[in-house]
């Protein structure tokens, strides 16, 4: 593998090759003549071979020479070309942004501002994930993710995108016909639960109020427990049980009385869903693009 000291002489050879004269190619690297001047001599004599043939006022290529630059210049001007394209990936927004997120989150916070993000960054390409897990993004490659702001470590970078919400215990109709509906947690032990739980871990979203004595934390006997909230949703709406959802996702079916809401006043607010991704010195222009963008948008 070539050596960096190596490929300075390759670039101040090429210099001279082009320039054909050893003050202008001095002047093109930015250092003295005699110092390129000794660059060369200490090429040719690595390679075993002179490269240039020097007069008072010009300077020509010998046959080895023009060999080098023939097989060498195509090269480098293709390394050349390669890192002026990483570069505009920094310069200007484009390339794709992976971004791991909850269901939930992508419905309330990224959907309704998809269109105007792409149609303002025509050149960036969206990967999101939908994944309701506690999910390493760092570790799995991903630029960012969205979660609630109480679930998000410390060391990342968090930008808010949506107010604090609630949580919500819902049933049908039908459902609290037959069974007397709630007046506090601890009565949830005699109703038919249905909750998520987390695929990779295995555990059960927590059913935990904020009463006039703190926290209240309840076990509950679930008849279903899911990893997909829709499907929570669903089976609620059917009258299979309770559900303990975002009060976000089940707002429309309140509106329009398909489902319940009770212990309302026991249900603490929950922070909001935040972007968050690795502090990091050279942000790539895509994310910044995106982060910028949700941040102007949310206010």
């Amino acid at each position: 593998m070539m050596t960096a000291a190596e490929f300075s002489e390759i670039r101040a050879f090429l210099a001279v090759a082009d320039e054909r004269n050893f003050r202008r190619a001095a002047t093109r690297l930015k250092i003295s003549p005699s110092a390129l001047s000794r660059t060369i001599r200490t090429l040719e004599e690595r390679l075993g071979v002179r490269l240039l043939t020097r007069t008072t006022r010009s300077v020509a290529l010998t046959e080895a020479g023009q060999s080098l630059q023939t097989q060498i210049q195509p090269l480098i001007a293709g390394m050349d070309e390669a890192v002026r394209q990483v570069g505009a990936f920094q310069e200007s927004a484009k390339g794709t942004v992976r971004i791991n997120l909850p269901r939930v989150a992508a419905t309330v916070a990224i959907m309704p501002k998809l269109a105007g993000f792409l149609s303002a960054y025509p050149d960036v390409r969206l990967d999101l994930v939908i994944d309701n897990d506690m999910t390493d993004v760092v570790a799995q490659g991903f630029d960012a993710g969205i979660r609630a702001g109480h679930r998000i470590g410390q060391d990342m970078v968090a930008i808010r995108l949506t107010p604090d919400f609630r949580m919500a215990v819902v049933g049908t109709p039908s459902y609290f016909n037959e069974h007397t509906p709630p007046a506090s947690p601890h009565e949830l032990a005699g109703h038919r639960t249905l909750t998520y739980k987390w695929e990779k871990s295995g555990t059960a979203f927590p059913w935990s109020f904020e009463g006039p004595q703190g926290r209240v934390s309840v076990a509950v006997e679930d008849v279903l427990t899911l990893n997909d909230t829709d499907l929570l949703l669903s089976a609620a709406l059917r009258g299979i049980g309770i559900a303990f959802l975002a009060e976000t996702v089940v707002r429309p079916y309140l509106a329009i009385g398909d489902l319940v809401r009770v212990l309302e006043e026991w249900c603490e607010p929950v922070p909001g869903f935040h972007l968050y991704y690795p502090n990091r010195a050279n942000m790539p222009a895509a994310l910044r693009a995106f982060v910028d963008y949700m941040k102007l948008s949310g206010r």
